[in-house]
């Protein structure tokens, strides 16, 4: 939803290195990132040109809000170094599949059906993953419907559906009066994905995040909500490995990506990262 104050980052500052998730993965990659000219080699480096990864067969379309767009660079990066298509079709301006009954959220939720219909089609995934986002604002009834609605576009598309639940976020004045109706949304997508009969999956990443948004675990940038690419970097490496499980594929080593040219992705400028 391009008129919400979400669609710009506000001005966080990523943590330093010893205490993000590359250092924690053995990389050493300075303080947040390598910047805008990651990847850039110096003059007279010789290149190497490494195989092209096998392709599974596996392609991912990853959904969500401006928060799955951060975690994006990152996933795409290390599912394509294990042979995984993706797609990201997060949106900064929303992305959640439930109409909440307000003006915003059914604005949005419509976009988001559309941009799925066109996916599904066109891209053909074999997963669609979605993120829970701070959006899903409906009801427990009104969740439910959404969450299996689009588990049934999944399955009819051939594809599974995962979901993943919100990173824990600082609540703000904006999200407030919805805190209760984002509580209950991992609670009834893991419901739907219980029940249904092997289309969807829950994968808990509260196990990578923990549940509280001001943890060093957390990996919240410095606005509380969204990540630097360290926090992304911890995201992918977590995510491609339970997927792979999952589906069957076995994921690239981190070092096979973790210091691609994803880190100097402009997102990361605009978030204000450190170098």
């Amino acid at each position: 939803m391009n008129s919400d104050h979400r669609n710009v980052f506000r001005r966080p500052v990523c943590r330093a290195v010893a205490a993000g998730a590359l250092a924690a993965l053995g990389l050493g990659l300075a303080a947040c990132g390598a910047g805008p000219d990651a990847g850039v080699r110096p003059a007279g480096q010789k290149t190497t040109t490494a195989a092209a990864p096998e392709k599974t067969g596996k392609k991912v379309l990853w959904m969500g809000d401006s928060i799955a767009a951060a975690e994006s660079p990152a996933l795409g990066a290390a599912l394509a170094a294990g042979g995984v298509d993706f797609k990201d079709a997060s949106s900064d301006g929303g992305g959640t599949v439930v109409a909440g009954g307000d003006r915003i959220t059914n604005m949005i939720s419509a976009d988001t059906w559309k941009a799925l219909d066109g996916n599904l089609a066109s891209f053909r995934p074999t997963v669609v993953a979605y993120q829970l986002t701070t959006y899903d604002w409906g009801t427990r009834k009104e969740q439910r419907a959404a969450y299996e609605k689009l588990v049934a576009k999944a399955r009819d598309a051939g594809a599974r559906t995962v979901f993943v639940p919100t990173p824990p976020i600082k609540i703000d004045d904006f999200y407030q009066e919805h805190a209760p109706q984002m509580r209950t949304a991992a609670s009834v997508a893991q419901e739907v994905a219980r029940k249904s009969g092997g289309a969807a999956l829950y994968l808990d990443a509260s196990r990578l995040w923990g549940t509280d948004p001001a943890a060093k675990k957390a990996q919240r940038a410095a606005d509380g909500i969204h990540n630097c690419q360290q926090g992304a970097a911890a995201f992918a490496d977590w995510f491609a490995t339970e997927l792979g499980e999952s589906e069957g594929f076995t994921p690239a080593p981190v070092d096979d990506w973790a210091r691609g040219s994803w880190t100097g992705n402009d997102r990361y400028a605009t978030l204000k990262c450190d170098r």
